[in-house]
């Protein structure tokens, strides 16, 4: 496009990730799994593993189940797998009403006595079946998310800039089918002239995580 330098590029594209997620947009609905997954560096000597792990990202993410299909996903970064964490993410993505698949981590559990949703718990431990087997769309959207960020960007995202690039996926992701494409692109140049400005700078020093 004739841009003078790589910066110019990468401030361009952090500004459309900016205009890719409407603030009134809508819920995730129907039955939906729920997971967590790390994402980023590698975990190094001994350390915490699974959802103790120190070194990587820790993202929710959410997948509808629309038969073997999946539907529309949403990801939030948390700082950890806490039952408030994960309740805020699903009220905050997820319409009243639908059905909640997760495993049986604990922090699930405030599910059973919601009265906003339905809860399903598949538990891993004597199912004989894998985790992938028991929740396959979330895990299918783990895979695909890792796959894209490690090909696409090489895996050389930086922690405080992921949920710019897993709200772009999501928006690729649930746009898929569309066959209007020049359609989509008229939404998001709407989408886009009313965000608010984001100059270099801000978007270097925002979303800073501690």
């Amino acid at each position: 496009m004739g841009f003078g330098s790589y910066e110019t590029a990468w401030v361009w594209l952090h500004k459309l990730r900016r205009a890719m997620v409407r603030p009134d947009r809508d819920k995730l609905v129907g039955s939906v799994e729920v997971d967590e997954t790390y994402i980023g560096g590698k975990e190094i000597g001994k350390g915490k593993q699974g959802r103790g792990a120190e070194t990587k990202t820790l993202v929710v993410v959410a997948a509808e189940c629309k038969g073997k299909q999946i539907g529309r996903v949403r990801f939030s970064i948390i700082s950890d797998a806490s039952g408030d964490n994960l309740l805020r993410f699903i009220e905050d993505n997820i319409e009243p009403g639908s059905t909640i698949i997760t495993d049986g981590w604990s922090g699930y559990s405030t599910l059973s006595q919601s009265k906003k949703f339905k809860h399903e718990a598949k538990i891993i431990s004597g199912s004989g079946q894998e985790a992938h087997e028991l929740l396959p769309h979330v895990h299918m959207v783990d895979s695909l998310v890792k796959r894209w960020l490690n090909g696409t960007h090489q895996g050389n995202v930086s922690p405080k800039h992921l949920s710019y690039y897993l709200d772009e996926f999501a928006f690729r992701f649930n746009r898929k089918l569309s066959t209007y494409r020049g359609k989509l692109f008229y939404r998001f140049m709407q989408q886009a002239v009313t965000t608010p400005p984001m100059p270099l700078k801000k978007i270097v020093k925002e979303n800073q995580l501690v």
